[in-house]
């Protein structure tokens, strides 16, 4: 890695977390390109670390090996036929963080037979805490799979799928979870507050709960069933607890929320290969 040359085609908020992350492991900010319409992306960038920056996508392409499209799924059908040419010269691997984007469409864009990573990373990633679902098409050899799972584990957990289909469900799952996350601590916050906490302690109890959830999940060797079961003592007040929920139906709710995300993604992807 530390020989490569990445390059970032969009400067937003991604972008510059994951050039934080590369350079917070070590990876030479002297070895990293941005491109970006908007000057005031670049200067954020620049505050990041101390990296090369413009607007001219062909220059950027021309002076590195991996190229980052970083830009909204919407506009990305424009960035990626005007870059196409460069592309095809220079055969960087191209490593996609928009969602609904499929392979075979930015391909296409990029006029064919063209490596492609397409990653499904999640808002966590900001804070070098993100779960990002990784596939390659056919033009990927092995040396370029281990870069883009180096690039990606920057920010957080890297984990590859069989298919790209799958990148749907890892969408449903960890693309949009957090916020199923946010709503369950927006839930616990409110109701602890109107049981009598003020609103800073009801927050602060509902986050370090979070937390201390998800650290004793990621360190235990057992799964969440059972830890659930550990802390669940026979007709104590968390039985009871859990008890409502399950007679609610929240395992069945959070199945058709997962489903419905998932066939949202499907869906998002046809609409974006028909543009």
């Amino acid at each position: 890695m530390s020989t490569m040359r990445i390059g970032f085609i969009g400067g937003g908020n991604m972008a510059a977390s994951i050039i934080g992350g590369l350079v917070a492991s070590g990876f030479p900010a002297e070895q990293i390109w941005a491109s970006d319409p908007n000057t005031e992306s670049l200067d954020k960038l620049r505050e990041v670390a101390p990296v090369h920056t413009g607007s001219d996508n062909h220059a950027l392409i021309a002076a590195v090996d991996i190229v980052i499209l970083a830009v909204k799924p919407q506009i990305m059908k424009i960035v990626a036929s005007d870059i196409a040419a460069s592309v095809k010269e220079q055969q960087p691997l191209i490593i996609t963080i928009a969602a609904g984007v499929t392979s075979g469409s930015l391909n296409g864009w990029l006029g064919g037979n063209t490596a492609i990573v397409r990653c499904m990373p999640n808002t966590p990633a900001l804070v070098r805490s993100g779960a990002t679902g990784l596939f390659a098409n056919a033009k990927v050899n092995a040396t370029q799979r281990a870069q883009a799972e180096q690039i990606l584990q920057a920010v957080g957990l890297a984990l590859w799928v069989d298919n790209e289909a799958q990148l749907d469900a890892v969408t449903a799952l960890s693309g949009s979870g957090p916020a199923y996350f946010f709503l369950v601590m927006e839930a616990m916050q409110a109701k602890g507050m109107a049981m009598g906490l003020s609103p800073e302690v009801a927050k602060q109890l509902t986050l370090q709960t979070a937390l201390g959830a998800a650290q004793m999940a990621i360190s235990s060797d057992v799964d969440a069933a059972e830890l659930r079961r550990r802390v669940t003592s026979p007709k104590g007040t968390t039985e009871r607890a859990i008890k409502l929920l399950q007679d609610g139906g929240l395992e069945g709710l959070f199945s058709q929320a997962l489903e419905g995300a998932r066939l949202r993604a499907e869906e998002l992807a046809l609409e974006l290969d028909g543009e």
